[in-house]
């Protein structure tokens, strides 16, 4: 229902863009400013928070779709600048706004195509003829790089809660039991495993896994069967930042022949990078087996790990 509100909009803002009078900003990019009540101005080489969100419109024969989103998220900051790089982007017109302000930008495909705006892998999702509808808004104008991080700190800390708790509501839907790990990650343990035989820091844990989006289940990863192209047992030394956070604080509730899942929120995961098929702020979950635990090599006086040779040398 939200995606068809927002390309509703979508085509509202377009039929809008064709019939009022948009401004157009010296690259050629069409916009509309609506103001808000008179916040502080945002001056060149100062920072702006904003929220963000583009839609492709205009494709023949396909729905609007929604590409991004800051809304209920993090906010975007950034440096106002007004370089090349600026040119036929929302970064184009932000020293003509206000905090408060609202503005729609239009930006033609067949425009950001001829510009090398576009990736040529894309052209099959970004069609000739086709937009990209802008849509931003200034929640804040800063002077200071250091008030800029206290404030993205504040945002991320809101974000880490919402994660949680969207973890915790997957797991009331799905009936999921499970035991919440220092920093914020479950464990729901089905076979605990030999307890005497721990996944614990400095172990080396061999681990069968199926790694899936929490939104809408699609499998990003596995070597449970042969879908991904490997099944041999991931190595993991416990403890040791080999692996995203949620993996190293949740490992050691199992034992040697231990099942579950491990339900990871975003911060303890890949973040707002992503990685690979992983979107920025994915909430991930994981049905892991334990295979095998053994002791970690020791060390050598170097803090080398040792060399291992060949067998038969």
């Amino acid at each position: 229902m939200k995606k068809i509100i927002l390309a509703a909009s979508a085509v509202i803002a377009l039929a809008a863009c064709q019939q009022v009078n948009y401004d157009k900003a010296p690259s050629g990019m069409v916009y509309k400013i609506f103001p808000g009540k008179g916040g502080d101005s945002i001056k060149v080489g100062g920072f702006v928070k904003y929220n963000v969100e583009f839609v492709l419109t205009g494709r023949t024969g396909k729905p609007d779709s929604l590409l991004q989103s800051t809304y209920g998220k993090v906010p975007g900051f950034g440096q106002v600048d007004t370089g090349v790089r600026a040119a036929y982007s929302i970064l184009e017109i932000l020293p003509k706004l206000r905090a408060g302000d609202s503005a729609t930008t239009v930006l033609s495909v067949d425009t950001l195509k001829k510009k090398n705006m576009i990736n040529p892998q894309d052209s099959i999702v970004f069609t000739n003829g086709s937009s990209i509808l802008c849509k931003v808004k200034v929640l804040q104008a800063f002077k200071k790089q250091e008030d800029v991080m206290a404030d993205y700190q504040k945002e991320m800390d809101l974000e880490n809660v919402r994660e949680i708790k969207s973890v915790e509501d997957y797991m009331a839907q799905k009936g999921i039991k499970g035991v919440k790990t220092k920093s914020g990650a479950y464990v729901s343990i089905e076979t605990p495993g030999d307890q005497n035989m721990k996944a614990d820091s400095g172990k080396i844990a061999y681990i069968k896994y199926k790694g899936y989006s929490q939104s809408d289940g699609k499998v990003f990863d596995t070597n449970m069967d042969t879908t991904k192209g490997h099944t041999d047992p991931y190595p993991v030394t416990v403890g040791t930042h080999g692996v995203i956070q949620g993996w190293d604080e949740a490992l050691p509730y199992f034992g040697n022949g231990g099942k579950g899942k491990i339900l990871v929120p975003s911060f303890l995961g890949y973040g707002p990078q992503g990685s690979g098929q992983i979107p920025g702020f994915a909430n991930l979950v994981f049905d892991i087996e334990v295979v095998n635990v053994t002791a970690a090599p020791p060390a050598a006086k170097n803090g080398q790990m040792p060399m291992q040779l060949p067998q038969g040398h």
